[in-house]
């Protein structure tokens, strides 16, 4: 009997010891987020100069 509850004991110690552990901590410096970015708009130029022409092109139309 005193053998079975000194390995429980022992299991029990060693299942304590294995329990996970999570932490949450906040980073000392801030976080960089570097995005490279190309915003091209050059579909909208020629429709402005598609626009341009047309209105050149048929003056009495508005």
């Amino acid at each position: 009997m005193t053998k079975r509850l000194v390995l429980l004991t022992m299991f029990l110690f060693a299942l304590a010891a294995c329990t996970p552990r999570v932490e949450v901590a906040v980073p000392d410096k801030p976080i960089t987020v570097n995005l490279n970015v190309k915003i091209d708009h050059e579909i909208r130029v020629k429709v402005d100069k598609e626009l341009d022409q047309l209105f050149e092109d048929n003056s009495g139309l508005f």
